[in-house]
């Protein structure tokens, strides 16, 4: 039985270095994940330097500016890559959040069953129905708006409800499996099978989902950003980025063009990397 899961494990991880959308998809983040967090260190520039003798200059190599600066002279490129890193350390934080929370709440709701299960369900399903954005709002407003840690925290904490509905289905099809039967009969206690059984065995679909998970915390940071919730000078985000752009948007198009084409490059990314994920580890190729 044992070597039975290993050979799986081992044909889902071949499939995933197959797999060429997400390998493609894996590099091209990286690579600006790495860019994100080298560039505003190797940088001339600071996030919040101010060049009195380039304010608002179109991208061009002449001002020194690549990306050309905002109103106040402030580099674009520095504060793209900055924003990109924030968002970027926003959503990867807020999507941990999430499964953590979403994979620990759909596993003991779909082991224990009965009315534990109903209970657990019932209280997603309340949670469900209030509007997202509001949660979000009244959680950053009482914790502090503006902090990144708060960010994180507040979008997290309400984004892992399709998470512990995915991990409950999991869990639903596979408790009644022989190996969880025979860790019971071995009188093994529930937390030993729900860590050591349960969830391992229902991971492969939490992958998938959760390489999603992560460019709609993204995009919901971004949206609370340009919303004017989010990020707060002088730090940077994407979100916060595309708004300072689009009230420039007619006499400086490049302000909100940079930031907002790397955050098209992020999300389709991720997508791409999602569906690849998803494809390699399909139960029903096993």
């Amino acid at each position: 039985m044992t070597e039975r899961r290993e050979r799986g494990a081992a044909g889902r991880w071949g499939r995933i270095r197959r797999e060429r959308r997400a390998r493609l998809a894996a590099l091209a983040i990286a690579f600006i994940a790495l860019l994100a967090l080298i560039g505003p260190l190797v940088s001339p520039y600071a996030i919040d330097q101010l060049d009195w003798q380039h304010l608002a200059v179109g991208p061009g190599w002449a001002s020194g500016h690549l990306l050309g600066t905002d109103r106040l002279g402030r580099d674009l490129l520095v504060r793209t890559l900055y924003g990109a890193r924030v968002s970027l350390a926003i959503g990867i934080t807020a999507s941990l959040v999430s499964v953590l929370i979403g994979v620990s709440w759909g596993a003991i709701a779909g082991y224990l069953g009965a009315r534990t299960d109903a209970l657990m369900m019932r209280t997603v399903d309340v949670l469900n129905s209030l509007p997202y954005l509001f949660i979000v709002i009244v959680l950053t407003t009482l914790m502090g708006r503006g902090r990144p840690s708060v960010l994180f925290l507040a979008i997290g904490a309400v984004g892992w409800l399709t998470m512990a509905r995915i991990v409950r289905g999991q869990v639903l099809a596979i408790r009644h499996r022989e190996y969880i039967e025979a860790a019971i009969t071995a009188g093994a206690p529930t937390p030993h099978i729900l860590v050591r059984h349960v969830v391992p065995n229902a991971l492969g679909p939490v992958v998938a989902y959760a390489a999603l998970i992560v460019p709609q915390m993204i995009l919901f940071e971004s949206f609370l950003s340009f919303l004017g919730l989010g990020v707060q000078e002088p730090l940077a985000s994407l979100g916060s980025l595309i708004r300072e752009g689009a009230q420039e948007m007619q006499s400086a198009p490049w302000l909100l063009a940079a930031p907002a084409l790397l955050l098209l490059a992020l999300l389709i990314g991720f997508n791409l990397l999602s569906d690849g994920l998803r494809d390699a580890l399909d139960p029903h190729e096993d």
